[in-house]
């Protein structure tokens, strides 16, 4: 419970990769940045200065720090030994004088290892049976007294588990998890005390290709990139409790086999067959000690993995379990499971049956026409393979399995096979993806958008396992740039998510060519091609990270990553200072690109170039003066102004219109500040007249769609933005919510309204990119955003939303929780927030008020401003602009043409141009002969009749 003395809780640093039980961190640096959040019931409360303690081998060390600074504090004392176990606590000061308690002390280990002590070789199958072939590895080693620790140090090119003496050494999935193998693997440190016994032990290893055998490329390229077969190194360091310490370590005394997983990889799902676990006559499984290795042969050593660095990034587990919510039985007969939400992750089933008896589990997002939807997984056939051992029939017993170096993006599973009589609980959805800590929350009154935010998160969910994905389903599931480039600001509020994408940030890096970013991470397709918004997640998303968590030290160390990606951009654009007339992606998937050519978009492709080098030039000038280069900043920002000066001279007319007259265009010279201050108003008033022709469709693909929001209300458009908001016809943010989506899609219209699935080549139902809109919600509507680094200073500033009631956000800032929100009642609006110990907040009000506030929680009350009145009459006269702006009277006219031409209505709201300078009589010529036309204006004269006598009754 909060009080007036101040307490401070020492929080995980970005170099922890675990939070083991009762406070404890693996740390992977030798000198891990230290924060601490502090809660007091104290008002205005800040921090004057604190005291960290660091206890190591019972010796007591102090440092003491003057001022404010609680997060990211750098290492103060001496460096940590690999190994080395220390606690951390720390005690803080509030400028009122009153000094709080000591905090709960944090256990802290270092979790690298020492300079020269890899010394693992590498070992697998020696004549494996076919490509990416599941193996087994094994063996026995005695601890000659009693151990005082056991440290186990694992990698794999492949995806391995552990056991010691038949039990698995932890409860992660899917580890190492994708790196650019060749550069960089990663290490697991994981403590094994408890396993290790005195005497007689054994390590049993299973082990299969994954990302290191998978085959990456479209159609015929694909081919796998770092070999045919999975590898595996380790080393286990015995520490007994005489002083001694001895290493076991892989080698060609290994022993080795294959096993019950005859098969595995990404796309093609595993195969188990339980009739060939590995268990000798006396029931002695292949880690445990004694194993009789019958038909098992010498381990093959295999090309050596990197040195191993040590984790920084989280660990990948089961996170969630769900039931099946219904049994479908399809038009063809098959029997498929729903489970409410479309997810990733892989079945655990419980089964009694005949040995031999297979069980066929296909997996898919969506189902179309009643049967499982697997035209979208392309070449993946997503489909998993258990056969039965027959050892729980007769006896009550079942056999219990779950595949374990695959999973699937799906929502439907197909069974069959199933011996006996079905019973759905016996099936079990397991959700795996990295365990990143919950950050951020929202609400709002409109359950519409409430879903399309819980998609939102799910979407991250899916597609944040150990590197940030497009998609978890078909065949690719790669770490394009583009998609996190966008997302970023999202995914940080709603997870801590620094680690993570720190660590693919340094994949980024490595994979780099010339400066070149490729457009995937780690780049399994072997391309590296500038294209702009990709490209350049090199610049944004560490800039993302220092503005959410005051990472400079991200920023320092992908600087020349940065300045070698804006080097490439600058000399692409040459003397003219624009990036003109080379292949790009585009505004990808605008939904007027057609479905097989989706980066066909309304807004030039040079457009797009242009604005994003002038992005990256002001981020790698913004970076160079945080890193106190101040040449460089100064010539980069220099650069960016040339930029800014040739495409507002090549792109925007004197009168304020852009070449490319679309909504992404003109957003992006809104929100990247391209255009100057007096040209912003007449931009956002033209992109403003755009949404409103569009009926308030959405018209924008990756790049647009995360910033149109931001330059409508920027702008003073907020009604209009309201309206993008909230419309449910495609193409928009509802539209797939009304479809029934639980999971953001790739497309606008992934799935056409009549069931079926777009025609398109490339078709997903979890991409996260389109979900970007999840920051504005965050920041604008709720109205919670950092105004300083790290939320050192937060900004309050709702933005209330006719028709909505309420909306709130919470995030777990690294000083504390905030929170801001509003709700509406009585013609009042309340506003609330919640300010975290040790920060500060600027207030702006929805009445033009703007204030400073300190730590606390707070309340202010606003008049609620009367939402735009629908005009009193409406008919065949009316101007299309006040049709679209009407939406009784838009829905009543397509109710009539529905009932009268499907086809017609259809047409009628998709294709009109919702003009001030034409009339509804005119427009309905072509949609509608003249008994229709009547019945529309008797309607529209029956609701202006409503509200004429409504007036009158008011």
């Amino acid at each position: 419970m909060s009080s007036p003395v101040p307490t401070a809780t020492v929080v995980p640093v970005p170099t922890v990769v675990t939070d083991a039980p009762h406070g404890s961190d693996v740390v992977a640096s030798p000198a891990p940045e230290i924060g601490w959040r502090t809660e007091t019931t104290t008002p205005d409360w800040l921090q004057a200065g604190a005291e960290i303690e660091l206890t190591r081998d019972g010796d007591v060390s102090t440092h003491r720090i003057d001022g404010r600074t609680s997060t990211r504090v750098a290492w103060p004392f001496a460096l940590l030994e690999p190994r080395e176990r220390a606690s951390l606590r720390v005690r803080v000061t509030g400028e009122d004088g009153v000094q709080g308690e000591w905090s709960e002390p944090r256990r802290v280990t270092a979790g690298f290892l020492g300079d020269g002590e890899w010394r693992a070789t590498t070992i697998g199958l020696a004549a494996p049976e076919h490509t990416a072939q599941p193996a087994y590895l094994r063996t026995e080693f005695r601890a000659t007294g009693p151990v005082a620790r056991a440290t186990l140090y694992a990698t794999a090119v492949g995806v391995y588990q552990v056991a010691i003496g038949g039990v698995d050494v932890d409860d992660q999935v899917m580890k190492p998890g994708w790196t650019p193998y060749e550069q960089r693997t990663i290490h697991e440190t994981t403590d094994v005390t408890p396993l290790v016994a005195e005497g007689a032990n054994a390590i049993g290893v299973r082990l299969a290709g994954a990302w290191a055998t998978e085959r990456f490329g479209f159609r015929d390229s694909a081919r796998p990139l770092y070999g045919d077969q999975p590898r595996f190194a380790a080393q286990l360091l015995l520490e007994y409790a005489d002083g001694s310490s001895e290493w076991v370590t892989t080698d060609a005394s290994w022993q080795a086999s294959t096993g019950p997983i005859t098969a595995s990889g990404l796309y093609t799902g595993e195969n188990y067959d339980a009739r060939l676990v590995l268990v000798d006559a006396e029931g002695r499984g292949f880690a445990e000690a004694g194993y009789a290795a019958e038909g098992w042969e010498a381990a093959a050593e295999r090309e050596p993995v990197r040195t191993p660095e040590a984790r920084v990034s989280p660990f990948v587990r089961r996170l969630e379990e769900l039931s099946v919510q219904e049994v479908i039985t399809t038009p063809s007969g098959k029997t498929v499971l729903d489970f409410g939400q479309n997810l990733v992750g892989r079945l655990r089933l419980r089964v009694s049956g005949p040995a031999g008896a297979e069980i066929t589990l296909r997996h898919a997002e969506v189902l179309e026409h009643g049967e499982l939807g697997t035209r979208p997984l392309r070449a993946a056939a997503a489909t998993d393979h258990y056969t039965l051992s027959g050892k729980g029939q007769g006896d009550g017993g079942v056999e219990e399995w779950e595949p374990e170096f695959t999973f699937h993006g799906f929502r439907y599973a197909e069974v069959d096979g199933w011996p006996g009589e079905f019973d759905p609980s016996a099936v079990t959805a397991l959700v795996i993806h990295s365990d990143m800590e919950r950050t951020g929350w929202f609400e709002a009154s409109d359950p519409l958008v409430d879903r399309l935010h819980e998609n939102i998160v799910w979407g991250l969910r899916g597609n944040f396992l150990y590197l940030p994905t497009d998609c978890p389903q078909r065949d690719e599931r790669l770490g394009w740039t583009g998609d996190i480039q966008v997302f970023a600001p999202t995914a940080s509020f709603l997870y801590d998510v620094r680690g993570f994408l720190d660590s693919w940030l340094r994949d980024l890096a490595i994979e780099q060519v010339d400066g070149v970013v490729p457009f995937v991470v780690p780049n399994a397709l072997g391309v590296a091609r500038p294209a702009a918004a990709w490209g350049d997640a090199a610049t944004i998303v560490p800039w993302v990270l220092h503005e959410r968590y005051a990472d400079v030290a991200t920023i320092e160390r992908q600087y020349p990553s940065m300045k070698g990606w804006a080097d490439v951009l600058i000399g692409l654009a040459g003397p003219r200072r624009l990036w003109e007339g080379m292949f790009q992606f585009g505004d990808w998937l605008d939904p007027d690109a057609p479905p097989e050519q989706p980066a066909n978009a309304k807004t030039d492709g040079d457009i797009v170039a242009s604005a994003y080098l002038f992005r990256s030039a002001d981020a790698v000038a913004r970076a160079a003066a945080l890193l106190g280069r101040d040449d460089e900043a100064q010539q980069y920002a220099g650069i960016a102004e040339e930029v800014r000066a040739a495409f507002l001279a090549e792109y925007v007319t004197p009168a304020g219109r852009m070449m490319s007259d679309a909504q992404t265009a003109y957003a992006m010279a809104i929100v990247f500040d391209i255009a100057p201050a007096d040209q912003q108003e007449t931009l956002g008033a033209r992109l403003a007249e755009l949404t409103r022709l569009s009926g308030y469709r959405i018209g924008t693909g990756f790049v647009g769609t995360p910033i149109i929001q931001d330059a409508l209300t920027r702008t003073g458009h907020l009604e209009t933005a309201r309206r993008l908001l909230t419309q449910t016809e495609n193409p928009s943010w509802l539209y797939p919510v009304t479809m029934g989506a639980t999971t953001i899609w790739e497309r606008w219209d992934s799935m056409l309204p009549d069931g079926s699935i777009n025609p398109g080549e490339m078709t997903s139902f979890n991409h996260y990119a389109l979900g970007a809109i999840g920051d504005w919600l965050h920041r604008v509507v709720a109205g919670l955003a950092p105004d300083a680094p790290g939320y050192a200073r937060l900004r309050i500033q709702p933005h209330p939303l006719a028709g909505l009631d309420h909306a709130w956000a919470e995030h777990l800032t690294p000083y504390g929780t905030a929170r801001a929100g509003w709700a509406r009642a009585d013609g009042v609006i309340r506003i609330e927030a919640i300010v975290p110990a040790n920060t500060t907040a600027v207030v702006a009000l929805p009445d033009g008020r703007e204030l400073e506030v300190g730590s606390g929680t707070h309340e202010w009350e606003v008049e609620d401003a009367a939402p735009p009145a629908a005009a009193s009459r409406i008919g065949l006269d009316s101007t299309l602009a006040a049709v679209i702006d009407d939406l009784d009277a838009y829905r009543a006219i397509g109710e009539v043409l529905e009932a009268a031409n499907p086809e017609a209505a259809h047409a009628f709201r998709t294709n009109t141009k919702w003009s001030e300078r034409r009339e509804l009589g005119e427009a309905l010529f072509m949609h509608a002969g003249p008994d229709t036309q009547r019945e529309i204006a008797e309607r529209l004269a029956e609701l202006s009749a409503q509200r004429e006598d409504a007036t009158a009754d008011a």
